[in-house]
């Protein structure tokens, strides 16, 4: 399989999301952290009693923790609008009020945010740090595989995470929507950019399958571990996915 190379040279990739079943309740964390072409990290973790929210901080948090200083620049790629507003924009306010909302009440989670602004200081010594916003759940393979170890986690499980050389690793992560930005209004429906999908393609087990929509996709390859799934914008980018994993379009079911 031929894996999209980093959109930027000289950068750390910090891919995350968190997951909890209740909302508090038990919960798991997923993120993967790549260093180099040497280095890819998956991390995960699990908490009794948490919220999706504190999850989806850990997740970031976690990872900044295993930076190791080697490039200059850091992406923080994240479903999360509370995790990238609350960074750039609420929390200096939350700090020059001793952590007090607009409203006067006690900011939640503040534990966490104050660990997360440490270690942000902490980092910016060294990187010049970006967050950047991935849809949840619309089959972008970084973020379905921090997802995928967030949930295994969350339920229990002990998945296997996986930390070797980027040329051995089956996720391919930069795969990325062209518009990374979070809207001004994450309740109101974004205008995509991204080209509309022709197909989506999975290869499970040795079968290659094509599926009309992500739900589809996502069902077959959900919870498994060194499967393949891409979407395709049209007949011809099928065709050069399929070749690129080193199949042949007859083998489609």
């Amino acid at each position: 399989m031929t894996l999209k190379t980093p959109p930027q040279k000289d950068t750390s990739y910090l891919f995350t999301d968190g997951a909890c079943s209740g909302n508090p309740g038990p919960g798991g964390y997923g993120s993967v952290l790549y260093l180099s072409e040497s280095d890819v990290l998956e991390l995960g973790g699990s908490e009794a009693s948490t919220t999706n929210n504190r999850m989806e901080m850990k997740a970031i948090l976690e990872g900044l923790n295993k930076l190791d200083g080697r490039a200059k620049n850091l992406w923080i790629l994240t479903d999360s609008s509370y995790v990238i507003q609350g960074m750039t924009q609420w929390i200096h306010g939350w700090k020059r009020k001793n952590w007090q909302t607009s409203q006067g009440g006690d900011v939640q989670n503040r534990d966490l945010w104050e660990s997360l602004d440490r270690a942000y200081q902490k980092i910016s010594k060294t990187y010049s740090v970006e967050f950047k916003y991935l849809p949840g759940h619309s089959g972008i393979p970084g973020n379905e595989r921090c997802d995928t170890i967030a949930v295994d986690f969350s339920k229990g499980n002990r998945p296997f995470l996986f930390s070797g050389p980027f040329v051995d690793y089956s996720v391919d992560i930069f795969d990325l929507p062209s518009d990374l930005s979070l809207r001004s209004n994450p309740n109101k429906k974004k205008k995509s950019s991204s080209k509309k999908a022709y197909s989506y393609l999975s290869y499970v087990n040795g079968v290659l399958r094509r599926h009309a929509t992500w739900p589809e996709c996502e069902a077959v390859v959900k919870g498994r571990s060194g499967v393949k799934f891409k979407k395709s914008v049209s007949k011809e980018d099928e065709l050069e996915i399929i070749k690129s994993w080193g199949l042949k379009p007859s083998q489609l079911k």
